[in-house]
């Protein structure tokens, strides 16, 4: 009896690559990397080579002696899963040996157990910091102060985030909208800038790696449903400009809720999804016991992309 072997996603027929693909993101990971680095200085870049290097490593070793199957690091999505997860990390010394744990947990856990790239269900890099997260709150809540630009020291000084800031009720001290838009203020690595990743996300649009569904509809919604709150007590809640300028919402809609393995096939779909991570962020910001909320958003909505694309199915080639 022949049986039909399918291989794991993306199945589009046409001149790309999962290995171009994966390369163009990262190119457009870049210049989150080097404001971290502008602003962080080379703790930043240490925790970067460890990420990369750990899930390159990890994936290597677990395809070479555990599943048996041939190596798929050159096309370079575990350098896309290390970079997102040294993004998501607190840019303190703690952190450079910290994120390979993590890096194993991304790897190990969150992609290759469930079969490598194409099969996981869930966002490898968020898999890895949500983990770390739970498993090591001091050190993924200790954040550096911002210096001057492309400090060369590794040593940095503890300094509260805004979103950190907001959480306890106050509002002193928060950067201005300039410097949140620049990324001169607390937060993990690579989400600060807001334009780092703005320029990142033009690219991938321009190439056509991502959509504008996705980041439009987390972005929009997260605004919305802010500003909603905000009009109804300006003294209780963020402004929506605030509240999309600060943590990981710019970065979680262009670069990790896009990830086409973990998200809806369909573009409804994907407005669906894009809806669901914007109003689970703002619900667990304001009323969860963690300031920020776009890891646990996006992997809530993961968990529910299969019914998502059972209730919205692409349009059918050749019908």
């Amino acid at each position: 009896m022949n049986l039909l072997k399918i291989s794991g996603s993306p199945h589009v027929h046409s001149d790309e690559s999962t290995k171009k693909i994966m390369w163009r993101v990262n190119l457009a990971l870049i210049p989150m990397l080097l404001t971290g680095i502008a602003f962080f200085g080379l703790n930043a870049l240490l925790i970067s080579i460890v990420s990369v290097a750990c899930c390159c490593l990890f994936q290597w070793l677990i395809e070479k002696f555990i599943m048996k199957v041939p190596t798929t690091v050159s096309d370079g999505s575990a350098i896309v899963t290390g970079l997102l997860l040294a993004f998501n990390v607190p840019a303190t010394a703690d952190m450079i040996w910290l994120v390979a744990i993590g890096a194993l947990v991304a790897i190990g856990v969150g992609k290759m157990t469930f079969g490598g790239l194409g099969k996981n269900p869930f966002n490898p890099a968020l898999v890895g910091r949500v983990f770390l997260l739970i498993s090591f709150p001091v050190q993924m809540t200790t954040w550096p102060s911002v210096g001057k630009w492309f400090p060369m020291t590794t040593d940095t000084v503890s300094g509260p985030t805004p979103l950190g800031i907001l959480k306890e009720g106050g509002n002193i001290d928060l950067p201005t909208l300039t410097e949140m838009f620049l990324g001169h203020m607390g937060g993990s690595l690579g989400e600060v800038s807001a334009i780092a990743i703005l320029i990142g996300a033009i690219y991938l649009l321009w190439r056509k790696v991502i959509s504008w569904h996705i980041p439009v509809a987390f972005i929009g919604t997260a605004f919305i449903f802010s500003g909603i709150l905000w009009l109804a007590d300006p003294s209780a809640y963020t402004d929506p400009i605030t509240t999309i300028l600060t943590g990981g919402i710019m970065l979680g809609a262009c670069f990790m809720a896009t990830d086409m393995v973990t998200s809806p096939m369909a573009k409804s779909g994907q407005l669906i999804f894009g809806v669901g991570c914007g109003l689970l962020t703002i619900i667990i910001r304001n009323w969860g016991a963690y300031p920020e909320g776009v890891s646990f958003a996006i992997l809530l909505m993961n968990a529910v992309t299969p019914l998502i694309n059972r209730w919205c199915k692409p349009t059918r080639f050749a019908c």
